[in-house]
């Protein structure tokens, strides 16, 4: 086993060529800028609306084609651009693990836990057939299935870091999944009430369920605060997947290779195992609350910058091209997710 995304020789482990860093900070400086700036837009945008309907990932994304669509990108901005799209997105992954702690998950029980374990890997996996039934190309299909099946926009993010799909394949799958994810918003709350669920049933529903944590919580503090609470730390548990998922698609990429070449040794990549330090790390304390808060707050902004990124280098051509289909995908594999979480409460209450 050995640790994938290995620096080039030279290259330090986050892409900066460690004999000619000057250099290297000046080519990428005004990719940086411009998606540093979108990223802030972004931002900035969400805090005014004040609505959260739309995360602040997506405008980024957004904010980014548009810029490409109608203003000029000019060549010296594509090493930072790339840049922001590889080695920042990856530091952004791992420090989603600041969000985690083992003792959150433990207090969702054996039940709940079962429940979104075998909620999430039966999503991950039925959205990857019907994904081949459907003609959808496969990276794709495996950004839309762990976008559903574990958190969203991050969950797409960090699972592209493995299997490299295009950002066309991003885009799509980040729009569907966010626009299924509102309209779950909408109409979970009317369910919930209609089926008579008690707050701990709707709490954990939500948190099996629905894609984005953001959206989890909107969701679920509609029914009080007890629903949200249980929510918030089913969806953690659900977050925590992302971890044998992603070291699971290294794992196939790596072992399949391309038609032709001999396989590749099994690779773990190297952000995943940090990613899991910072679990540990949140788990014990090791950090203190207010480092936390400004570390977290810090990585929301380089997530955006990333997405960013992504989507100045989003052709709309080629995201037309991939027609209607991924969206009967993402919108079949809620639904899947949805009605077998809620069955599953069922039999377990």
């Amino acid at each position: 086993m050995k640790l994938s995304s290995k620096p080039e020789p030279g290259v330090s482990c986050l892409g900066l060529v460690t004999a000619d860093w000057k250099t290297q900070c000046l080519s990428i400086g005004p990719g940086l800028l411009l998606t540093t700036l979108i990223a802030g837009m972004a931002l900035g945008l969400d805090r005014l609306t004040d609505l959260h309907t739309l995360n602040p990932l997506l405008l980024a994304v957004l904010l980014g084609i548009g810029w490409r669509q109608w203003g000029a990108v000019p060549a010296t901005y594509r090493p930072g651009i790339k840049f922001a799209m590889k080695r920042v997105l990856r530091l952004a992954v791992i420090l989603l693990g600041l969000r985690l702690s083992l003792a959150e998950v433990v207090a969702v029980g054996p039940g709940g836990l079962g429940l979104v374990t075998v909620g999430t890997v039966s999503t991950f996996y039925l959205t990857c057939w019907l994904g081949k039934r459907l003609g959808v190309n496969p990276r794709l299909t495996q950004l839309i299935a762990a976008g559903t099946s574990i958190c969203g926009a991050s969950a797409v993010v960090a699972t592209n870091a493995v299997v490299e799909g295009s950002e066309e394949d991003m885009t799509y799958a980040i729009a569907t999944i966010t626009g299924f994810g509102t309209l779950a918003m909408l109409i979970y709350p009317l369910v919930g009430t209609l089926l008579q669920l008690s707050p701990q049933a709707f709490g954990i529903w939500c948190g099996a369920s629905v894609h984005e944590v953001a959206q989890v919580i909107a969701t679920a503090f509609q029914n009080g605060d007890l629903s949200g609470e249980i929510a918030t730390i089913t969806k953690l548990s659900r977050v925590l997947l992302i971890v044998p998922i992603i070291v699971g698609l290294g794992w196939q990429t790596n072992r399949l290779g391309q038609p032709g070449q001999p396989s590749r040794p099994v690779a773990v990549p190297w952000f995943v195992l940090f990613f899991c330090v910072l679990v540990v790390v949140n788990s014990l304390d090791l950090m203190a609350p207010a480092l936390k808060v400004i570390v977290l707050n810090s990585n929301q902004f380089l997530l955006c910058l990333s997405l960013a990124a992504m989507g100045l280098e989003t052709n709309l051509t080629s995201l037309n091209q991939l027609g209607p289909k991924p969206i009967y995908l993402a919108g079949l594999s809620w639904l899947f997710l949805a009605l077998f979480s809620l069955v599953m409460i069922f039999q377990i209450n």
